[in-house]
């Protein structure tokens, strides 16, 4: 096993064509979750991926775990008869109504998931790389207590650690999610977070930008430098998004890492669904780096990763390696025959 991913995934729905919530007759039905999101897209860029999570023994539980194993992900799941699947419900927008989502997720069976209950030395066995978001710990202070336990079994283990801040603001407050996240970072290599999170979880933003219209690359290497010298990780990526548009948006990334700023290509994206695209970029970066790339490659390999899962419905990056490497290349927008 190379990566273990570990955090609920739920049941998506989304109205389509653009409708809102309340006018649809039928919504496209799709599984997603921050981590799984990383251990689907690793799986496919040809990484050797294991999810670990907690999940109801019904039909919602069962499609959830079978989706993650259509993709090649070998699912470790906690199976309870109690509980529930986490659903949410996306609804896509566009300028000037920007997509939102709406949680019905409290109660879910991997809010429950309690001290003890996972074998970590069992699921961390023959693995090099794990990573985690800060969804997990928002999910329940139970969720905390054992998010905290993999990070300590995995250091023990002898496994590089990254952690997507990935804050979500209808779960839990700011000064929350700064109380719990902190005391995790000791645990943590790499640290993946956007242009926004840094400032809502630590209070370290940029010093130049305006808006959302346009993101200045400098003052964003000036904190990935300031996160990596307070908590010491090895290396700090942040994604940058420019949105002038809903549906239009320019997607690049940098890394700090061995004294140095590592840039990206910036992409210009038609916006599709734009849910997971983080975490295609954490797939990407980790499949690198697990194959012993440069952080110059693995932030490169990374951003046109995700890049391309813009154009994908559905929180999975369904991309094959080939079709990375060509962006890379410069692929042409011709139609492939």
């Amino acid at each position: 096993m190379d990566l273990v991913t570990f955090g609920e995934a739920m049941v998506r729905l989304t109205p389509p064509a653009f409708q809102r919530i309340e006018q649809a007759h039928s919504f496209d039905a799709y599984v997603g979750g921050g981590e799984l999101n990383v251990a689907v897209g690793a799986a496919r860029l040809g990484a050797r991926s294991r999810w670990v999570s907690r999940l109801p023994d019904n039909a919602l539980g069962r499609m959830i775990a079978g989706r993650a194993r259509e993709q090649g992900v070998d699912a470790h799941i906690e199976w309870t008869a109690d509980d529930r699947a986490g659903l949410y419900f996306a609804e896509l927008g566009a300028a000037p109504r920007a997509s939102s989502v709406l949680y019905d997720r409290a109660g879910s069976a991997m809010s429950m998931v309690a001290l003890g209950s996972i074998d970590w030395a069992s699921v961390f066995s023959g693995a090099r790389w794990f990573h985690v978001s800060g969804i997990t710990p928002a999910l329940s202070a139970s969720a905390a207590k054992v998010t905290t336990e993999a990070l300590v079994a995995a250091k023990r283990a002898g496994l590089t650690v990254s952690y997507d801040l990935n804050y979500r603001s209808k779960l839990w407050s700011a000064e929350r999610a700064r109380a719990v996240q902190e005391p995790l970072m000791e645990y943590v290599d790499v640290l993946i977070t956007t242009e926004e999170d840094t400032l809502v979880v630590f209070g370290i933003g940029a010093e130049a930008k305006d808006g959302y219209e346009h993101v200045d690359a400098e003052s964003y290497a000036h904190v990935a430098r300031a996160l990596e010298k307070r908590f010491k990780f090895r290396a700090v990526a942040i994604t940058l998004r420019e949105n002038p548009r809903v549906l239009l948006n320019s997607w690049s990334a940098i890394v700090a890492a061995d004294g140095k700023i590592h840039r990206a290509p910036r992409y210009e994206v038609e916006v599709v669904d734009r849910i997971g695209a983080g975490d295609a970029f954490s797939a990407g970066l980790i499949v690198s780096r697990l194959e012993k790339s440069g952080w110059e490659e693995a932030v490169r390999f990374a951003t046109a990763t995700s890049a391309l899962k813009h154009s994908i419905p559905g929180d999975f990056c369904l991309v094959t390696r080939g079709e990375v490497e060509r962006l890379l290349q410069g692929a042409s927008l011709r139609v492939s025959r």
